[in-house]
């Protein structure tokens, strides 16, 4: 039965992703109104398997973002390679405990060779400690974890022992573009969001450096590596020098531009990062794995093992298990995806990958410019910001098109201006998915002015 029931969800996926294309990338309102099917009683008794898939798959599968397909552009998101579902699978077949080498021998080994798989594709440095976490989100709060460890340390504080009261101060420093997620992570560690000091980024969204404040060994600098909305670059290599003179923590979110480092075309932008303390980037934004899977490095092992480590009578010996550099002790095998997606691609395979989606969005934003649209940004990684003529205007395009159902992307705000944001992440697009997307569009913009 158990090989029946396998074998039924193996088939109902395969229809899924076969079709997914085929699909409105989000749902229709009935679509939305048939999910009050999952609206029942708690069962007195045991269900069907099967029949508990069927129901699943009926109601399910067209009420899902068709976020694995060639035409979601809403958020960072990229769709799962193949490859990596199938590692998915297996890994949840297998079930395994990654936290240490007892739990699970084969996700200890495969974490470890994944690590200075990453290490190498991003050119960071080899000794750099690497956790296997839910996201960039959780990976910026492992490492902002280890730089609040090491700051109070060296003024002879145990943060860990003791807590924040009356600890030193930490003084953090963002720019007004910070990513919501890394003032989330500063909350969760008690440093507090309304306590940072925000320093004024330019017209394309990177941090002025000339606005910095002076920096002290009391300092975290929370860096950007790809703006979520232009897609721009601190200047990292100067911030890290400024940083380094001092004994300041410079900490990288690059959740997905830290892979600009493994592009030959995109490369330049990411020079320097290497000099940084601390990274956080994830695998199932532009690496295209499956959700979730999120990777935190740290320059300083002992760091991230101070902030995260501690023992049981039941636990053995440190001997680098991964309980000790994340927060989590019960941890499904995410390393087995990303070792398969880097395993598939390889080298040459990440530069085309990370490299395509950048061309692509050019080529989108000039077939944008092309409708009559403004491009807000400059195009410099994968991401676009359009408006149209009007706030009014640019809001009834965007829900012209997501009603439409050709693709989808979403609203946003920048620099003050109502704005879209498209972002080119997925490994499935190609230029007929951007034409096929342009029409919509465009025939959007033309309903509404027909309306005028």
């Amino acid at each position: 039965m158990s090989n029946e029931l396998l074998r039924d969800a193996y088939e109902r996926s395969e229809r899924y992703l076969s079709g997914v294309d085929r699909q409105r990338v989000f749902p229709a309102a009935s679509e939305l109104t048939a999910l009050t099917g999952f609206e029942e009683p708690f069962p007195e008794t045991g269900q069907n398997a099967q029949d508990i898939l069927g129901q699943l798959d009926e109601l399910g599968a067209s009420a899902t973002v068709a976020s694995a397909g060639s035409r979601y552009f809403g958020f960072v998101v990229g769709g799962s390679l193949p490859v990596t579902v199938g590692a998915n699978w297996m890994a949840t077949a297998w079930d395994q405990v990654a936290s240490s080498s007892v739990t699970s021998p084969v996700a200890d080994k495969i974490e470890k060779v994944t690590s200075q798989w990453l290490l190498d594709v991003l050119d960071l440095p080899r000794q750099a400690a690497v956790g296997f976490v839910t996201g960039a989100t959780m990976a910026t709060f492992t490492a902002l974890a280890a730089a609040r460890h090491k700051i109070l340390k060296k003024q002879g504080w145990n943060v860990e022992e003791d807590g924040l009261f009356g600890a030193p101060e930490i003084k953090v420093i963002v720019s007004d573009e910070v990513h919501v997620t890394v003032l989330k992570a500063l909350s969760m560690l008690g440093l507090g969001k309304s306590r940072v000091i925000k320093i004024p980024t330019d017209a394309n969204g990177a941090m002025d450096v000339g606005k910095l404040p002076e920096l002290n060994d009391q300092t975290i600098v929370c860096t950007q590596a790809g703006n979520v909305n232009s897609g721009a670059f601190d200047p990292i290599s100067e911030i890290c020098d400024r940083a380094q003179a001092v004994g300041a923590w410079v900490h990288v979110d690059g959740a997905f531009g830290l892979w600009a480092r493994s592009s030959s075309s995109k490369a330049y932008l990411a020079q320097g990062m290497e000099k940084a303390d601390s990274w956080a980037t994830d695998g199932h934004k532009w690496l295209n794995t499956p959700y979730d899977g999120g990777v935190v490095v740290c320059r300083d092992d002992e760091a991230l093992y101070g902030a995260m480590s501690v023992s049981a009578a039941y636990l053995k010996g440190r001997e680098g298990a991964s309980q000790s550099y994340i927060p989590e002790f019960s941890k499904r095998a995410r390393g087995i995806d990303i070792w398969a997606a880097l395993k598939f691609l390889g080298r040459d395979g990440v530069d085309d990958l990370i490299s395509g989606c950048c061309e692509l969005a050019e080529y989108f934003a000039k077939g944008l410019e092309a409708l009559g649209l403004n491009i807000l940004n400059d195009v410099v990684l994968n991401q676009i910001v359009v408006s149209w003529d009007s706030a009014e205007r640019t809001e009834a395009l965007i829900q012209g098109v997501q009603q439409e159902g050709t693709c989808w992307f979403g609203p946003t705000i920048w620099k003050g201006h109502n704005a879209f944001r498209l972002s080119v992440s997925s490994w499935k697009i190609t230029h007929q998915d951007i034409d096929l997307s342009l029409k919509a569009i465009e025939d959007a913009m033309r309903k509404i002015e027909a309306q005028k």
